[in-house]
């Protein structure tokens, strides 16, 4: 029966110039994310629902990157192996080794933002919905990317479309290829949802914030689904995967947010 299973071969480099070196897909995953988001944030702006004009955007652009990547390696490190952080604090700046980690990566997103509204005296709230309406397209290029590497890869499993990822560590065992679980959820269903939301209803003018809370709850229900499917990184907390449990806390804050957020009166 192992033969009727895809066997799963990495693809970490579009272009290769050494074993270690080269043009990863990971790293175009990033620069992909972020392109698409700063068109999208153009066209807010050319539509009127952003006071964002194009210098603005590439500041905004510059502090967001800086957030995400020193909040999602910081993130790895402390939420998944703060021993290795522990006895080698420089693998932080060892890029090209991978890790990172998309809670830590909210938290650099929203200290950026915090500069950013703060230096351009633009509202959070705001931005913040701005920037929740974009954010599922890289989370899907990034679990994606995932996928080629043939990392984070699911439990065992014997449904039709499960993979074999001996190459990368999974064993000669079938398993769910949850990052495309991921990728679906968490990315493309999440970025029709807030699309829709900012686009066809007035939910980003009349309550200011509500739509980033929706964005929390959204992706915490759609990752602890996936979690379901997921081999966990590491040890677990209180019986649950550190990634289900890290998003309780990001479920909170969106249900707090959004019990903060009540829309404006109709004029």
């Amino acid at each position: 029966m192992l033969f009727a299973y895809w066997v799963h071969t990495p693809h970490p480099f579009l272009i290769r110039f050494n074993e270690t070196f080269g043009i990863r897909y990971y790293g175009l995953a990033y620069l992909a994310g972020f392109v698409g988001a700063a068109w999208l944030l153009h066209r807010y702006f050319r539509a009127g629902r952003s006071p964002l004009d194009t210098n603005a955007l590439l500041d905004l652009m510059t502090a967001l990157l800086a957030g995400v990547i020193v909040g999602g390696r910081l993130g790895y490190f402390l939420l998944y192996q703060p021993s290795v952080l522990f006895h080698d604090p420089l693998v932080l700046v060892r890029l090209w080794e991978g890790g990172m980690a998309s809670h830590g990566g909210f938290l650099g997103v929203m200290f950026a933002m915090a500069w950013f509204t703060r230096k351009r005296e633009v509202r959070f709230l705001q931005v913040s919905d701005l920037i929740t309406s974009t954010a599922p397209l890289g989370l899907m290029l990034g679990r994606i990317a995932n996928f080629l590497n043939g990392e984070l890869w699911g439990k065992q499993g014997e449904v039709p479309w499960a993979m074999i990822f001996e190459q990368t560590g999974g064993g000669p065992f079938p398993r769910h290829p949850s990052q495309l679980y991921e990728a679906l959820l968490e990315g493309l269903v999440l970025f029709a949802y807030m699309q829709w939301r900012f686009w066809r209803t007035p939910v980003a003018q009349q309550a200011p914030g509500r739509l980033s809370g929706e964005f929390l709850v959204a992706y915490a229900a759609a990752r602890a689904v996936c979690e379901v499917f997921r081999e966990p990184d590491a040890g677990l907390i209180f019986g649950l995967s550190r990634g289900s449990f890290y998003s309780i806390f990001v479920a909170i804050g969106g249900i707090v947010l959004m019990g903060m957020t009540r829309p404006k009166p109709a004029r």
